[in-house]
């Protein structure tokens, strides 16, 4: 399996702040995107919804914090509880393998 730096495959894809300008159009980026979105949750901390909406906000520009969300909860980056009353970063990260990226 090919190794990448995610950093690598989505700079075109961030201001000069490191935030997301847009979410990228293929999927294969789209999941580096997410994995990089991933490593602005802190571990063992719990979000409500508004957090969770918060942070991503300041992590892109193009104000869709709620397809953001939904991907990473999709994908199991983060987890919630049914109700989507708490959030937290998943303690095993999804790996490029699981996720059918080679």
């Amino acid at each position: 399996m090919k190794s990448y730096n995610y950093i690598d495959e989505i700079v075109n894809f961030l201001d000069d702040k490191g935030r997301l300008k847009s979410y990228p159009a293929k999927r294969k980026r789209q999941i580096f995107a997410l994995f990089y979105l991933a490593t602005k949750f802190e571990a063992d901390k719990q979000y409500t919804e508004k957090e969770v909406n918060h942070l991503l906000s300041e992590w892109h520009t193009f104000d869709d914090w709620a397809t953001l969300r939904r991907d990473l909860y999709d994908l199991r980056f983060i987890n919630r509880k049914p109700d989507c009353s708490v959030y937290w970063l998943e303690e095993t990260q999804p790996t490029l393998d699981s996720l059918g990226i080679d």
